[in-house]
Parts: structure tokens; sequence; C-alpha cells
């Protein structure tokens, strides 16, 4: 079976990073690279348009001080796409990222509403395929503060020694950019199963997975400041909303001051003890013997907490965050307990530098499972 060949216009942006790191993880498919520099150029964006079987539409502007520049940007994208896939006589599949701000009576939501509009028309006058995707409110890891969502000023500001402020406190519909990323493969599955050069147009009004108070939500991170950030606490993560919110928060900390979180040391004429963790929360914890100059790991997670604890021994724990080159490396003594925790979407391993074996303490927020398709290996100096 040939694979699907999917490009996503705004790969670099906080939906598109997510979708191009999931659709990296399908068999079935082979990623386009998409650079927003493209749009510049009608030859390296026709180059682009005539490679793709798919074409996921998100690049847009969301904020600016004038809204009419945010209108003229979003329906200029639109164009120079239409224009692109006539001029090369290409009928991609093509998804477009809009929002339910179309029902409000702003310019930003006008252009997502007419930019829908302009690519449904180019769909049936080139007998092809779209698919308008009208969705909520995103959240999740890695969203720009000040821009993507106030779940990620928040997160942001809690975690650098600001004071977030409600402006007002409604209820929003959430989705989590990683069931979202996965809704969206599903449409595209299920289009490329339909017949080649007929008009297929589709309106989807994408569902909301959570629906929350912007004062409930914020009292949830701030709970997970005082107890994980402050003091290494778990919170309960048995509800999915509140799982996908503390894997987000996680990812906004500074881990390089942040970890390794050293543990108190009791110690008396029988030995010592140490507290590993405080958790409100199940999952399974294990333990390991590494042998000098042994490296475990070399895997990511892409919706499981992690913690390793050194409690006898050396050893360095390197992360990095997939899709990127910079690589955090921490060292670790059993003489003083401590612990890094693993985020989402980080490649992560630890290695015993010293020359007796190395006593490591795992958790996990979830009975591990090597077959549930949670765990991908990707070595930590391998940038993907």
């Amino acid at each position: 079976m040939n694979k699907l060949k999917i490009g996503i216009t705004g790969q670099p942006g906080f939906v598109g990073t997510h979708l191009y790191n999931y659709l990296g993880l399908q068999t079935n498919v082979e990623r386009i690279p998409f650079k927003d520099e493209y749009f510049e150029s009608e030859e390296t964006l026709n180059n682009f348009v005539k490679q793709c079987d798919v074409i996921v539409h998100l690049a847009a502007m969301n904020r600016h001080p004038d809204p009419q520049v945010i209108y003229e940007t979003n329906i200029n994208l639109v164009k120079k796409l239409i224009k692109a896939c006539e001029t090369t006589e290409s009928t991609p599949h093509i998804l477009f990222s809009s929002s339910t701000q179309e029902e409000r009576d702003n310019l930003y939501g006008k252009s997502k509403y007419e930019g829908r509009k302009l690519l449904e028309a180019w769909a049936f006058r080139n007998n092809a395929k779209f698919t308008g995707l009208i969705i909520p409110n995103v959240f999740g890891p890695f969203g720009r503060p000040y821009y993507n969502s106030f779940i990620a000023t928040f997160c942001y500001q809690l975690t650098h020694g600001e004071q977030p402020k409600i402006d007002v406190d409604g209820t929003v519909k959430l989705i989590y950019v990683g069931e979202l990323v996965q809704e969206i493969f599903a449409h595209i599955v299920a289009m490329s199963s339909k017949k080649q050069g007929v008009a297929v147009v589709e309106e989807v009004r994408v569902k909301y997975t959570s629906e929350r108070k912007v004062s409930e939500t914020l009292n949830l991170l701030e709970g997970f400041k005082k107890n994980y950030f402050e003091k290494g606490i778990i919170p309960d993560l048995n509800d999915p909303f509140e799982r996908n919110l503390f894997n987000t928060f996680v990812t906004y900390i500074d881990f390089e001051t942040f970890f390794p979180f050293y543990l108190t040391k009791h110690t008396d004429d029988r030995g010592s003890f140490v507290e590993l963790i405080k958790l409100n929360s199940g999952g399974q914890v294990s333990f390991s013997t590494t042998k000098s100059g042994i490296t475990r790991g070399n895997h990511f997670h892409t919706r499981k907490a992690e913690r390793f604890a050194v409690i006898k021994g050396k050893a360095r724990i390197q992360l990095r965050r997939i899709g990127t080159e910079k690589i955090l490396s921490f060292e670790l003594d059993g003489e003083n307990p401590s612990f890094v925790d693993m985020p989402i979407w980080y490649t992560h391993n630890i290695t015993n530098i010293g020359e007796e074996d190395l006593y490591t303490i795992f958790w996990i927020n979830e009975h591990y499972n090597p077959e549930d398709g949670d765990t991908f290996f990707k070595p930590v100096n391998c940038n993907e």
C-alpha cells in the first residue's frame, strides 16, 4: 500500500508540531516538510503542493493589534494555497482548521469562515476533497503563552513567578491537542477511501472533550504549582482532563533549573530513610540495577508521566524534546537522593556513570504495558 503523503502548513506552530509528530508515528504516512517561508515563493509553494496527497492548512494569524491585519493575512494565505493548487493542477485533500469563533462578530472569526468557504468553492470547481474543521479551544504541551490559549498563559505564569489574572470567568469548551490530532488523522484516513475525481466537501464540528470555567482550571493549575512544583507531589491523574492539564503544566517548567529535585534524607544509627514520592494517583513503581557504563531508555511517551529516582550510585539522565536538538543533562548521586521527571514527548535515557551498580526507582502514572502504543524508541542524540 502506498503511503499517504501529508503536508502541514503551519507545521512549526502549536497544533502543527503535535500533528507532525503524531503522523511520524504512523506506518502508512510520509510527511512532506513545510516551512512558513514557502508562502513567500510561488515556486516553492507550488513544489510543496505537487508532492502532497493531503494538505492540512493550519497556517494562520491568531493575534495582532490590528484585527484587519489578521483578516487580510488569513485570507491571503488561503488564496495563495488555492492558486498553487490550480496552477499545478493539483487536487490534494485539503483540511482547513477553522474555529468556533466563526460565530462571533470579529475579524478573526470572519477570516476563518470566509477562508473555509473559499476552499469549499475550490473543491467543487476542481472535483477535489475538502474537510472544514470547526475546532473548539485547544490546549496542550508547548502552546505559546499569550497567544494559543489561556491555559498556556496560566501555565507559563505559574512556573515563572507570575500571578495569573482572570479577565472573564466564563465556561470554556476545550479539546486536548492530542485528541485533536487523532481526530484530524481519522478524517484523513476516512476521506482517503473515497472515490477520486469527485468533489467531496464536508463540514466537521469537532466535539469538545471537556468544559471548564476559567477559575476552575486556574484552581487546578495553582494546586499543581503548590503540590508538584513546590513539593514534588503527584496529583490525582485519574480524570482524563486533569491528567492532560498536568502533562501540559509540566512542560512549562524550566527543567534546567528545576531538576534534579533533591529529596530529604533522614539518617540515624539504623541507616537512612528517604521519601521518594507522594501521590494522589495510582500507577506502577519499580526498581532496577544497572551495571557501570550501561544506558537504559532512549524512548519517549505520548501520555504517561514518569519519575526516575537514583538511590545508590551515580547516574546521568538526558532528555530531548522530540523535534528539537537541545539535550538536557543531569547528574544524580545516591548519596544525595534526587529525581528527574520525564515529560511527555521528551525522549530520555539514564546511564550509570559510576563504577558500582546503579540503583534506580521508577514511577509511572499508569501500569506499564509495552504493547499499548504509548512508548516509542528514539535515542536522545537522534533529532527527530
